[in-house]
């Protein structure tokens, strides 16, 4: 079983040194002692949320600090194919329960995105509020299912705004309905003979409640978006994300 994993100052984890004894401070520490209730001699990791993790043991637990002898510190390698989350923002927070799940299945970035049919809107002070409550809603994710990894929260897109950065991705995918090829049968056609190359990013798009609209989807082809579905269902926005990520871990051989 995997270690219980909390996130700490990244110079400070990256600093540390195995047989050292390494110091968690602030909430992280508050959040180990007094709710996960870590105890000497127990078993935990420490991850600066971007691959380097410290592996050890509780030496000490209070409500301010939590002291690990480091047994292990090593750099994990990033996956070797990146998977990108575009999230259209969507009302019931199921935009979160989508990152939240996204995060947990191992995703590498997510991307809010304003579409002409959210009803959810960031506006003003909103969308600085909107990002911050995502990194937050992410880390937790990261922390739950132990991942050195946080994903990273892009800045909110609108329609124009993601047409125009689709060309800089090697493979993006827009999950419709009514599209002709599921996800499965695509890869599938873009593998033969081989693997796609190592380092490559694929993003799957996601439309909110209403779906994405002919404009938009026309704009998202034109830019080198592909459509695709699933399967015979058609998903509710805060599962069909997740549903594409655990198909794309499998089909790219992530997992």
């Amino acid at each position: 079983m995997t270690n219980p994993l909390f996130f700490g100052d990244p110079a400070t984890v990256r600093s540390a040194l195995t047989g050292s004894v390494f110091e968690l401070r602030g909430e992280e520490a508050r959040h180990a002692s007094t709710v996960r209730r870590m105890e000497p001699g127990e078993a935990v990791d420490i991850s600066d949320g971007v691959g380097f993790r410290l592996s050890g043991t509780v030496r000490d637990a209070g409500p301010a600090l939590l002291a690990v002898a480091v047994g292990a510190a090593e750099q994990e390698p990033p996956p070797f194919r990146r998977l990108v989350l575009v999230q259209a923002l969507a009302k019931g927070d199921r935009d979160e329960q989508a990152i939240e799940a996204a995060t947990e299945l191992g995703v590498d970035a997510v991307m809010p995105w304003q579409s002409e049919r959210s009803i959810v809107r960031w506006r003003g002070e909103k969308v600085d509020r909107g990002r911050q409550k995502w990194g937050a809603v992410v880390r937790r994710a990261a922390k739950q299912s132990r991942r050195a990894f946080i994903p990273a929260v892009h800045p909110l897109v609108d329609s124009a705004q993601l047409a125009g950065w689709i060309p800089t991705v090697e493979r993006v995918l827009v999950l419709h309905g009514d599209a002709a090829t599921s996800l499965a049968e695509r890869i599938a056609e873009e593998s033969l003979p081989g693997m796609p190359p190592i380092g490559e990013t694929t993003a799957v798009i996601v439309g909110p409640e209403g779906g994405i609209s002919d404009r938009e989807l026309d704009a998202f082809v034109a830019a080198g978006a592909v459509p695709v579905k699933i399967g015979p269902n058609v998903l509710r926005s805060s599962s069909a994300g997740p549903a594409a990520l655990v198909l794309l871990n499998q089909l790219l051989g992530r997992w």
